[in-house]
């Protein structure tokens, strides 16, 4: 998410709107673990997260019931009383359809935005076992080298005399000598206080070290339960997305076609059936010819990739001997880690990078691999996140309305367009909020891209 404001666009209104076991790595983060095909081995979670979020059997009027042709039309149109029948049920599935897509985009978003706050308490989470861990390590490292110091001094007291000084001194007979003995001794009495305050402290660095220890293991034991709290709330998320989508595909291939119908059964010139028909077909011929004509532009700048993915500025492309790309243009607006609040619903940390290059700039896949997320995830906004492999996973987050170009399970290149860059969800302009996760964990996109020359 963005630290700064962006230039005004013609097009941004339009927008605004320690680790895991291995076992549990090797089941949340193989290369096909968690995708659309997959989820329901988890739990049966499609039926009963729907029901949770609303998108019960009101919201299937127009599914469950059958669609009538132009024959029906033309057929009722010759009864009075069948023509209101034929009114009645076409204006039910109307409703239906519209309902069904309200319910199911409204149950997408809920879903979205328990997600999103699930995966920023296991971010912040995850963050704060590595920090404990690093305060323990820290101390450790104090309590090994405050107790070789202590064991410094001892050796250099023994070397001195130790025990023997005192009966040097009750033996001698010169005054000369006890003077100088009594020095020593008091000196060696210093040592010693020092000494014992050296050790005192390499104790207490030992047992900071362990007390933190012991926080930063119960604090990993938390992290990995919001892991899983997280990747629960992701696939209802998806499968919520996944409703919405097929509630909106199933009102965009019936509801243009019902209102005409409708408009037929209630005209009462002379305009015939035929010609609803006939301007219907006209119609769904000019929309396919430009879905083609939509396909092909994509198809061609996807294998264009926009630029160079290299080091530079541009985004996309071939991918370099890494096999990994810059995955937008544009200069960085934010970078990784701890900032002032941009807005007031943006996280105080930053687990990703911004990049910037204008509404509607097309945003490239970083590496090939698998999309498993593409929703409406909360402060992200519109999102798309991709597994490579290795544990290896990036998000892609606050694409434009309708930009978003892949969906959940399909498979995608280094390089290809999957999406536009828009200003949805936590945001103050167009941008892409990149991250990069290994083993589900947010970790530092520059650094990360840096090693595999490119620069973000």
């Amino acid at each position: 998410m963005n630290d700064e404001r962006y230039p005004a666009d013609a097009t941004s209104d339009a927008d605004c709107g320690c680790a895991p076991t291995p076992d549990e790595s090797r089941r949340l983060w193989a290369p096909n673990g968690v995708t659309r095909r997959n989820a329901l081995t988890i739990g049966a979670l499609s039926v009963a997260a729907l029901g949770v979020f609303g998108i019960g059997a009101g919201a299937n009027i127009a599914h469950a019931a059958s669609y009538p042709s132009w024959d029906d039309v033309q057929k009722a149109k010759a009864n009075q009383a069948a023509k209101a029948a034929e009114v009645t049920r076409i204006q039910d599935l109307i409703k239906g359809l519209t309902a069904k897509v309200a319910q199911t985009q409204a149950a997408a978003e809920k879903a979205g935005e328990e997600f999103f706050t699930a995966q920023q308490e296991f971010f912040d989470a995850a963050q704060q076992a590595d920090d404990l861990q690093s305060q323990a390590d820290e101390q450790s490292k104090l309590a090994e080298e405050t107790s070789e110091k202590a064991g410094q001094v001892a050796t250099q007291l023994y070397r001195n005399g130790g025990e023997d000084s005192a009966l040097e001194l009750f033996f001698s007979g010169s005054a000369k000598n006890a003077d100088g003995l009594l020095s020593r001794l008091g000196t060696m009495d210093k040592l010693l206080a020092y000494n014992k305050s050296v050790y005192d402290n390499a104790v207490a660095a030992r047992n900071s070290a362990q007390a933190l220890s012991d926080k930063a293991r119960v604090a990993r034991d938390e992290r990995d339960r919001l892991q899983k709290v997280a990747e629960q709330k992701m696939i209802a998320a998806q499968q919520a997305a996944d409703a919405a989508q097929a509630a909106l595909d199933e009102s965009e291939a019936n509801l243009t076609t019902l209102q005409a119908q409708l408009a037929a059964l209630q005209d009462s010139t002379a305009k015939t059936v035929a010609a609803y028909e006939e301007g219907e077909r006209i119609r769904k011929a000019a929309e396919e010819k430009r879905r083609r004509e939509e396909a092909a532009r994509l198809a061609r700048e996807a294998a264009a990739g926009g630029g160079g993915g290299g080091g530079g500025g541009g985004g996309g492309g071939a991918p370099n001997s890494s096999g990994w790309v810059r995955p937008q243009g544009g200069h960085r607006s934010s970078g990784y880690g701890s900032r002032p609040r941009p807005c007031p619903t943006c996280s105080a940390f930053h687990y990703g990078v911004d990049l910037a290059n204008g509404c509607g700039a097309p945003i490239y896949a970083a590496h090939s691999g698998t999309v498993d997320a593409a929703f409406y995830n909360g402060g992200y906004g519109n999102y798309i996140r991709i597994q490579h492999g290795g544990g290896i996973g990036t998000g892609y987050g606050h694409i434009r309305n309708g930009g978003t170009l892949v969906r959940s399970g399909q498979y995608v290149r280094a390089g290809q367009v999957i999406a536009y860059a828009g200003t949805t969800g936590a945001s103050t302009g167009c941008h892409l909020h990149f991250e990069v996760y290994k083993n589900g964990r947010a970790i530092n996109p520059i650094t990360f891209m840096a090693a595999r020359g490119i620069s973000v």
